[in-house]
């Protein structure tokens, strides 16, 4: 019974392999005038409208999925774009961060060049700075084992940033100049008006001179440099000539007593990565 079924199968596959064969031989055989060629136009136009109104009715559908397939691909677009605007972004921080130390270090090559090689100037990078307001310090990663001993100052192309208050074999701490524990004897302006600096109470970042004659002109845009040691007797921990700041303002009150004189620091101690400490501060009392 089985096997009548296959062969019935096979013999009306042959026929209809036959029939096709038959029918595509008269089909391209004939005149486009041929009933066959009439058969097609007539089947043609039947079914052309169902088609058309198929594919109005399938259209939503396809449409829906395409819709799908697009949502797909701009999310894996924008994916994609976000991936490479971070990476730039990283990369944009990283060349900006390479050039800030590029120029702090030309800094500390002028500094050389202007003669401060004699007070022998140790390179360090600032790698903790201090969260506090207060009590700015950073550490640096360089110590005694490096010739950096408590009390050297610390400068960097822009002028002084502090002192070593503690120093250990690969690292030290930096108290800063607008720390409230910092004070020093400056020279202010042309005429080198002699006096004293600290920072001001209540006022991060804001410095304070105090001239020894009260009648000293002082005028806004004065560069403020340390006094450096005057009397060998007493020594001062920082070298002569080291631009500390400008003054910004000047608040007058009812008599020279009454002035306070604003002083902006030179340095960026926001932007603080290399520096120098200077290991031999007395240098220049050495030969007297």
């Amino acid at each position: 019974m089985h096997d009548k079924a296959v062969r019935r199968r096979r013999a009306v596959l042959v026929v209809l392999v036959a029939a096709s064969l038959i029918l595509l031989t008269a089909y391209y055989g004939e005149s486009s005038d041929g009933r066959l060629h009439g058969a097609q136009r007539t089947a043609l136009g039947v079914l052309s409208p169902i088609q058309e109104g198929a594919s109005r009715v399938f259209k939503p559908v396809r449409d829906l999925f395409g819709w799908f397939g697009d949502t797909i691909d701009a999310k894996d677009q924008r994916d994609e774009a976000v991936k490479q605007r971070d990476a730039y972004r990283s990369q944009l921080a990283q060349m900006q961060k390479q050039l800030s130390e590029a120029n702090q270090r030309a800094g500390l090559n002028e500094n050389n060049q202007l003669g401060w090689s004699k007070y022998g100037p140790v390179d360090a990078r600032v790698f903790v700075h201090s969260p506090s307001t207060w009590f700015q310090r950073v550490t640096i990663n360089k110590g005694t084992s490096d010739g950096v001993r408590r009390g050297d100052p610390v400068v960097n192309g822009a002028g002084l940033i502090g002192k070593v208050e503690e120093a250990a074999g690969g690292a030290s701490v930096v108290t800063l100049i607008t720390d409230q524990s910092f004070a020093t004897t400056v020279n202010v302006g042309r005429d080198q008006f002699a006096g004293s600096i600290q920072p001001a109470i209540g006022a991060p970042g804001d410095l304070l001179f105090e001239p020894v004659d009260a009648t000293a002109k002082v005028r806004e845009n004065d560069l403020v440099y340390t006094a450096g040691t005057i009397n060998r007797q007493v020594e001062s921990r920082y070298p002569a000539a080291i631009l500390i700041g400008t003054v910004s303002r000047i608040d007058f009150g009812e008599g020279d007593l009454d002035k306070r004189i604003h002083v902006k620091p030179a340095a960026d101690f926001l932007r603080l990565d290399m520096v120098q400490v200077l290991t031999d501060p007395h240098a220049d009392l050495e030969g007297r």
